[in-house]
């Protein structure tokens, strides 16, 4: 007898509604959710394949734990027990510092890593923390945070609204969309695009969304700060500047932006310079305009610099906070709005990495750097003995797998909460496992924050925990407790902890729909059947449609949201300035000190002028990261990890489609097959993230058998963007040659049988 269930997919950004289809405790079937307040029955490829993710044979259904130099099943109690002896004395012989902590993409896709890694690293008190921010968005991070002084302030282009969308470095037909959760994103631009409006793409690739678009500017890579200082500076030119309200800086930036003329980057950029007078008046003359960049603009040498102008442009025609422009989400389980005013800013390196000292941004070093953190001694600090991942596999998504390798062998210690023995888990010495996804509950604490519509969803678990298995809440809750010295107690102690802390400094804050009650009268009023639901109904009902404990009785909670399945929705985005600024000034401030330290970097970046070919990455529909390969329906097809070429570029080299080529970069040197397509610019090469599957040791029986190469590889992991310490990962320079055979022909015969 089947069944049905909801589900919300965590698959990607988009948060997509799913109705699953269940017979016995197996998910057989997934189809978008027709009544999702959300994603309104939309559905990707990997929704769809929600089933085979959940029930991958591969996934770890016990721990690990490493005896006589192997990894061997063990019970939860002998591997926490592991985890506790393995940890604790590596912090009270060697000190915090000593034990750094790797948190991986898919934690913002999972309730428990929405709610533990920051109890996690409070209590371990370590300042190595290393996440995957550091190889995709820091750059957004760090201006937001210098430009609105929140790192986590991150306006969205309000898509259903628009009538100019210009997108730099992203496409969100094969992303679904990254830094702006937006279901059916493919159907929003097309929805732009049928009520008269303008989409421009500005892409070294003709990538699906470039096709899409009414202009395709193929700007050369790395130069996108360039390209939008121009912009910047034509508005000013041309007297086309028309601010938001509540910033200050106009005038200053102005002097600051003056040599960036559309001639002087014209060269630099490849870009006529009447094509960047052109988006710039087209951007100034739109009745509303958004400007959104994504992972191509900031994984680049000035990345922060092409963060800030994204938002530099938007402020200067007005589009900042105004619907059709780009606006602040309001997420139901943000804090309780405090008034508007000054708050304490945003800083950066207020401590630095050990061995190169990179400055910390949002309390992380760069991921770049674990490797030499772990393998380098030097006189100040101990090197990280130990070593604490979380849904992270850097050995595939640092530059320099390699090294990163070599050094997780030396460490003393280490544990992994993976599903899977991947690259890096296979280091460990512990692994625990979390239960697959139609077995956890799901709430998207992260990604709502970054919604183009206000709305609250939650859904438990659709089929119940597997005998053996454990929760990943409880799982991190456990590890909680073993590595801060508090080994054996009740997990429910961390969620209890976390209520009282919040209900503590809720009833001091004059603001707070709590002020001057009691903590625990507060406490003994929360629902929910675990403590993470317990915390969610905290964090609705302080929220800011929250009904605060009953002082706002048609407000949310648990309860409330529990009775509607399939979502409430909360509204359209709305101008929320000046509250969220938390700037020392209460306004936005336009051109911050470390924004204008940094500009003569890119002043000198104007003669500038790549030789020789550059590489750029790119995304599937099908992938996330290294995630999804060990898929059978989520490979093959498109997704296949090629080295992308010029005809003109091939013809030069003596490359041949299908065939193998050499690429070699700083790092090292991989063979792959090269594909032979105009999609790319001349003087362009691109190759996607996540695949090198052939390390030994490792359960990933399918992605093995086509595991392509990592691209990472090619990268030494020295290029950084200085102010977020952001792995510089497109507009490298390679070398491109005619190679051997790869060691998995199957990627050629798919080339060969297409073409």
């Amino acid at each position: 007898m089947s069944r049905t269930a909801l589900r919300i997919c965590p698959l990607c950004e988009a948060t997509c509604g799913l109705t699953l289809t269940i017979e016995g405790t197996r998910v057989t079937h997934a189809r978008g959710d027709r009544d999702d307040v959300f994603s309104q029955g939309f559905i990707c490829p990997k929704g769809a394949s929600f089933g085979a993710v959940d029930s991958d044979p591969d996934r770890l259904r016990t721990p690990l734990v490493r005896r006589d130099g192997e990894l061997r099943e063990a019970t939860w109690e002998e591997a926490f027990d592991a985890v506790a002896a393995g940890i604790r004395p590596v912090v009270e012989r060697h000190g915090p510092n000593s034990v750094g902590v790797v948190l991986g993409n898919p934690n913002v896709h999972t309730m428990a890593g929405a709610l533990y890694p920051t109890v996690l690293l409070a209590g371990l008190g370590t300042r190595s923390i290393f996440t995957a921010s550091t190889v995709d968005q820091m750059p957004k991070h760090v201006s937001s945070g210098l430009l609105f002084g929140d790192a986590n302030a991150i306006p969205v282009p309000d898509l259903d609204r628009t009538d100019h969308l210009l997108l730099i470095g992203a496409n969100p037909l094969e992303s679904n969309g990254s830094l702006c959760t937006a279901p059916d994103f493919p159907g929003k631009l097309k929805a732009l695009k049928a009520r008269g409006g303008t989409l421009v793409v500005i892409d070294p690739r003709r990538t699906r969304t470039a096709k899409l678009a009414d202009r395709h500017v193929a700007v050369r890579p790395g130069t996108d700060a360039l390209l939008l200082a121009a912009m910047a500076q034509v508005l000013y030119e041309e007297g086309l500047v028309d601010p938001t309200p509540h910033v200050q800086g106009i005038e200053e930036l102005a002097g600051e932006l003056r040599e960036f003329t559309p001639e002087a980057v014209a060269e630099a950029c490849d870009v006529e310079a009447g094509v960047i007078r052109g988006l710039a008046r087209e951007l100034a003359a739109a009745p509303t305009a958004a400007v959104y960049g994504r992972i191509g603009s900031c994984t680049v040498p000035h990345g922060t610099l092409a963060s800030w102008l994204v938002d530099v442009l938007n402020i200067l025609t007005g589009n900042l906070d105004r619907p059709g422009g780009a606006l602040f989400p309001q997420a139901a389980t943000d804090k309780t709005p405090r008034p508007a005013g000054p708050g304490r800013g945003f800083a950066l390196g207020r401590w630095h990495s050990r061995v190169s000292r990179h400055p910390e941004a949002k309390g992380e070093l760069p991921l770049s750097a674990l490797a030499e953190e772990i393998d380098t001694a030097t006189e100040e600090g101990e090197p990280v003995r130990a070593l604490i991942a979380v849904a992270a596999n850097p050995v595939l998504s640092a530059p320099d797998g390699d090294r990163l390798d070599k050094a997780l062998d030396s460490l003393d210690f280490m544990v992994s909460v993976d599903p899977y023995l991947n690259e890096t888990s296979r280091h460990a010495d512990v692994v625990l496992p979390p239960p697959p996804p139609s077995q956890s509950p799901h709430h998207d604490f992260a990604f709502n924050t970054l919604a183009v519509r206000n709305q609250v969803r939650y859904t438990r678990p659709a089929i119940p925990l597997e005998p053996g298995r454990m929760a990943e809440t409880e799982i991190l809750a456990r590890l909680i407790l073993a590595v801060t010295g508090m080994h054996g107690a009740d997990p429910a102690a961390v969620d209890h902890m976390v209520i009282d802390q919040t209900l503590g400094k809720a009833v001091k804050e004059p603001h707070s729909p709590v002020h001057g009650g009691d903590p625990r009268e507060l406490a003994g009023r929360l629902t929910g059947d675990t403590g993470p639901e317990r915390r969610l109904d905290l964090m609705l009902r302080l929220g800011p449609y929250g009904d605060g404990f009953g002082v706002r009785p048609d407000g949310l909670s648990l309860e409330k949201l529990l009775a509607h399945p399939h979502g409430i929705d909360l509204g359209p985005l709305e101008p929320r300035l000046p509250q969220p600024l938390k700037t020392r000034s209460g306004r936005v401030e336009l051109l911050p000190g470390p924004i204008a330290d940094d500009l003569p970097r890119l002043r000198a970046a104007l003669a500038e002028r790549p030789e020789g070919l550059v590489l750029v990455g790119r995304r599937h529909l099908r992938s996330n990261n290294s995630w999804m390969h060990n898929v059978p329906a989520l490979t093959g097809g498109s997704n296949r990890c090629t080295l992308q070429i010029h005809p003109e570029d091939a013809e030069r080299l003596g490359v041949q489609n299908a065939e193998p080529v050499r690429v070699k970069g700083a790092g090292g040197e991989v063979t792959v097959t090269a594909e032979v397509t105009d999609a790319v610019r001349r003087g362009v090469v691109s190759m996607p993230h996540g695949w090198g599957h052939d390390r030994p040791g490792t359960r990933l029986s399918h992605a093995s058998t086509d595991p392509g190469v990592n691209v990472n590889q090619l990268l030494d992991g020295r290029l950084l963007d200085p102010l977020s310490g952001n792995a510089v990962l497109n507009g490298v320079p390679v070398e491109v040659a005619p190679g051997a055979a790869p060691e998995s022909p199957a990627v050629t015969e798919k080339l060969t049988a297409l073409t």
